[in-house]
């Protein structure tokens, strides 16, 4: 008995990480229909966002709150986050609605570059970036309106844009010539980050040990979870991002700003990745290319959950950490020590990490044969839209 509840708890960790992680690409993905491929690198930007705050806090006047230096990096990390997603919006995908295919080649490349930029940005590098995206979002806003309504609107703005960029290149070269401020803030290997002494211990509970760490991950997904249920189904703002998902056009119509929908929509999306990223900090180090450990497996949950459904973002995230859990750890031969010859070789096989991960995937494709809309699809109006 002590070893189910053991392994039930560590796949439930487990699936929690995962339900944070995917919580925040089922309102990009689910909701909007966007291919987010940097998904994985926005939650990345909430680790680094948690390394930066640990650093600042752990010598200087504010030493006294290095003991909860997590929290206050949750909510910086979300606003991180979701304003790196704010920005990739308004500058990329906005152009992209409706266009797939062009909307997933275009976020990986941005995820190639926020890989990059996370190896060799500095401070230097940092300002020169705030400049041009100011400027090249700003620009336009003081122009005349007439000047927009032209056929050569376009080009005006594109014209904006290299102006910024140009003064944000020559910003960033003046302040590099000190070298301190060319230093470059991280580099390409792992970091750590070291959990405050609060979560470094364990709790037992019916003979089954529970560290805090994975405890305040499963909380901090619950209140996630709950916040994001809050905010879609009783702020105004939520009923907002509803109708447009069911119904553009008429939402237009009924003077809904859609425009300003979706860029809500994506910044709370983005933002929640960055949450996920705090949550991935108490679990081991963090790197550059840590998104795409998480950006297939939450599009597995999301897809295998339904899309649009944050009932089916919990029941497939759960199930798929627990499932991943109990084949990789190879817990199942000790909760059935007596199962058949050939069963225990399969599960021998399977019993590795990796492997678990590839028979999940099977599962989980041979599932999607028999109900390709997931455990709970859409029904109505959401899937004629």
């Amino acid at each position: 008995m002590t070893s189910l509840l053991d392994t039930l708890f560590n796949g439930l960790a487990i699936g929690s990480v995962l339900m944070l992680a995917a919580l925040g690409l089922a309102v990009v993905f689910g909701l909007m229909g966007v291919i987010n491929m940097a998904h994985g690198e926005l939650m990345m930007l909430g680790a680094y966002t948690t390394y930066v705050v640990q650093n600042l806090l752990k010598t200087g006047p504010l030493q006294a709150l290095f003991p909860a230096y997590i929290l206050i990096a949750i909510p910086l990390a979300f606003l991180v986050s979701g304003l790196a997603g704010l920005v990739l919006e308004k500058t990329v995908i906005r152009r992209l609605y409706g266009r797939p295919l062009e909307t997933l080649l275009a976020t990986w490349g941005v995820s190639l570059i926020l890989q990059q930029l996370v190896r060799s940005v500095s401070t230097a590098f940092f300002i020169g970036l705030v400049l041009a995206l100011v400027l090249g979002l700003g620009l336009p806003r003081f122009l005349p309106a007439a000047w927009l309504r032209q056929r050569w609107s376009p080009l005006l703005k594109l014209g904006s844009w290299l102006l910024a960029g140009g003064l944000g290149i020559a910003l960033a070269a003046l302040a590099g010539q000190t070298r301190q401020l060319r230093l470059p803030w991280f580099s390409a290997r792992n970091i750590e980050v070291t959990a405050p002494q609060w979560l470094r211990g364990s709790i037992e509970v019916a003979g089954v040990t529970m560290p805090t760490g994975r405890l305040f991950i499963i909380a901090l997904t619950a209140l996630s979870l709950i916040a994001v249920h809050w905010f879609l189904q009783k702020s105004v703002w939520g009923i907002r991002i509803r109708a447009v998902t069911q119904n553009r056009s008429m939402s237009s119509c009924l003077g809904i700003p859609t425009d300003k929908v979706d860029a809500l929509s994506f910044l709370v999306g983005s933002g929640l990745a960055g949450v996920a990223g705090v949550a991935v900090t108490l679990l081991g180090s963090v790197g550059p290319n840590m998104g795409g450990n998480y950006i297939v497996d939450c599009f597995m949950v999301v897809v295998l959950g339904g899309v649009g459904k944050l009932l089916g973002t919990v029941v497939a995230a759960l199930g798929i950490g627990i499932l991943s859990y109990v084949l990789g750890s190879g817990s199942l031969l000790l909760l059935w020590p007596q199962m058949p010859a050939a069963l225990n070789s399969l599960i021998t096989f399977f019993a590795t990490t990796s492997m678990a991960k590839v028979l999940v995937f099977m599962l989980i494709v041979a599932f999607l044969q028999f109900r390709p809309a997931g455990l709970f699809p859409q029904k109505g109006r959401m899937v004629e839209a």
